[in-house]
C-alpha cells in the first residue's frame, strides 16, 4: 500500500518538486517499507524520536526536522540532520550553528514563517525575517529557502492568499540569498501549494494513511 501511494504521489507532482514523507508516529517498518521504494526523504517532528530512528534505519536516509525545534535539543540531530525546515528565531539558528560547527559540518536550514491565521503556529514575521537575515552571522549553516504551514482550512482562497504572500517574499530574495527551497503544501493542500509555487511538499496520511 505504502509503495503504491507513494509511486501514485510521484506521478501526480510535478519532477521539480520534492516529496518529504512525514514519519512522525510510524514505526520502523512502514518507513523501511517506505525506503525500499527507493524514497529516501523522511519527515519528524520530535528530536528524540527522530533520533532514534536514525539509529535503526538505513544510513542513507535523508531526516528532515519539521516540528518546532527547542535550542537544547539541536546538539542531538546535529550530526546526521539534512534539512531543519522550522528555524523561527536568530537564536536557535545561532545555535544550530555551533553545533554544526562542532560536527565539522553545514547544516541546511529553511526559515518558518508564519503564514497562518492561527496562533498556535510557529514561525517569524516577515520584518523579523528581514531582520534575520541583517543579523545572522552564522558560518556553519546554509539558509536553503522558506517554509511555511496555512490554516488548517477549506477556504481556498485564503489558502492562497497565505502560499501567495510566502512565495512572492520568497521571490524577493531568492537572488541576493541564493535560495532554492520553497517548502508549502501537506497532504491536504499540497495540490495547491504547488499550484502556488512550493518546490518541496511534506506529506504523511497520503503515504502512510491518516494518524491514530
Amino acid at each position: 500500500m505504502i509503495k503504491e501511494n507513494i509511486t501514485t504521489l510521484l506521478k501526480t507532482i510535478p519532477t521539480t518538486v520534492k516529496l518529504i514523507a512525514v514519519s512522525k508516529t510510524k514505526p520502523i517498518e512502514r518507513i523501511q517499507e517506505a525506503y525500499e521504494t527507493g524514497h529516501l526523504d523522511f519527515g519528524e517532528n520530535k528530536v528524540q524520536e527522530m533520533s532514534e530512528k536514525a539509529t535503526r534505519l538505513p544510513k542513507d536516509i535523508q531526516w528532515h526536522m519539521i516540528g518546532h525545534l527547542q535550542r537544547n535539543k539541536v546538539k542531538y540531530i546535529a550530526p546526521f540532520v539534512s534539512l531543519i525546515h522550522s528555524v523561527d528565531s536568530v537564536r536557535l539558528l545561532r545555535e544550530i550553528d555551533k553545533q554544526a560547527q562542532k560536527n565539522d559540518r553545514i547544516i541546511d536550514c529553511l526559515l518558518q514563517i508564519r503564514i497562518a491565521r492561527e496562533e498556535t503556529k510557529f514561525g517569524l514575521t516577515f520584518n523579523a525575517c528581514d531582520e534575520l537575515l541583517q543579523n545572522m552571522q552564522c558560518s556553519h549553516v546554509r539558509i536553503r529557502g522558506l517554509m511555511g504551514m496555512a490554516t488548517f482550512s477549506d477556504d481556498q482562497s485564503q489558502l492562497k492568499e497565505e502560499f501567495g504572500s510566502l512565495k512572492n517574499y520568497f521571490d524577493k530574495h531568492k537572488n541576493e540569498c541564493q535560495w532554492d527551497t520553497l517548502s508549502m503544501g501537506m497532504s491536504g493542500d499540497y495540490e495547491l501549494a504547488i499550484a502556488c509555487g512550493s518546490n518541496m511538499i511534506r506529506v504523511g496520511s497520503r503515504i502512510f494513511g491518516s494518524r491514530n
